[in-house]
């Protein structure tokens, strides 16, 4: 069982991965002025994010049912490795991130002369370039995070970017775990990771996308500094970090949540 919920974890790892990550292509298409190719490449960062969790679904479904055939199993333990693999996966993004914006403005060219993407994978991946990637590597100083000041960003966008992430880290798991604690509604329990994430949806979608979207049309305008921008998004890798931290200490209660929540229903 050990090897599953490493697998998991591995998964789990890649998408938190690949997600933050998603902030690097933004901000290297905004230095650029090429936003718009810059989230199409976004696009390709979240299929490898999707895919992760297609395979991550069956495996974690597995762990369930190796539970429910071993009551001294403790699932809980499981659930926050997993949880932790989150977080390691989102740090490991922040100290890329320097990287990734260098990178990623070399891949906005080489997408502009290619004109696709699998014509850029072809003319441009090959071992001479990989290993002449190590020029663009770049790691974080602790300069950076003196310039991480809310001054001038809205809190609130922080503190809703926290919430968020801590809800979508644990909106599946939450689930699973809930249908462990009944047996008259144990499926509809494991099914209902979108009483969790739903809420994540409407707060990303309604209050979050919007600002971000804001802030980088002022900059593109000129009416904001890049720097403001690069603050933003700084913040809200840290604030990714701190929601996965969260998320820690709300999968019980949020399991408990959507347990009451079936037997209402």
């Amino acid at each position: 069982m050990l090897e599953q919920v490493l697998l998991v974890s591995l998964f789990t790892f890649i998408i938190h991965l690949s997600e933050t990550l998603t902030y690097s292509l933004r901000l290297a298409g905004v230095r650029l002025g090429k936003l718009a190719v810059a989230l199409s490449l976004s696009g390709v960062i979240l299929l490898i994010s999707r895919t992760a969790n297609m395979l991550q679904g069956p495996l974690t479904g597995n762990i369930l049912d190796f539970v429910k055939h071993n009551a001294g199993y403790n699932i809980m333990d499981s659930f926050q490795m997993i949880i932790g693999a989150a977080t390691l996966g989102t740090f490991t993004a922040l100290l890329l991130f320097p990287s990734a914006v260098l990178l990623s403005s070399r891949i906005i060219s080489h997408l502009e002369v290619a004109g696709s993407i699998p014509q850029m994978i072809l003319s441009s991946v090959s071992l001479q370039k990989i290993k002449h990637a190590r020029v663009h590597l770049r790691f974080p100083k602790l300069s950076m995070l003196s310039r991480l000041r809310i001054g001038g960003i809205p809190k609130r966008l922080v503190v809703l970017n926290v919430v968020v992430t801590a809800i979508y880290t644990i909106g599946v798991l939450a689930a699973l775990l809930a249908s462990t604690l009944t047996t008259e509604n144990s499926i509809a329990a494991s099914q209902s990771s979108g009483l969790i994430n739903g809420m994540a949806t409407i707060l990303l979608t309604l209050l979050i996308d919007p600002q971000i979207g804001l802030i980088t049309d002022k900059v593109l305008r000129g009416e904001k500094e890049f720097s403001a921008l690069s603050k933003v998004f700084g913040l809200l890798m840290l604030s990714r970090l701190l929601g996965t931290i969260l998320a820690q200490v709300l999968l019980l209660p949020a399991a408990y949540w959507i347990h009451w929540m079936v037997s209402v229903l």
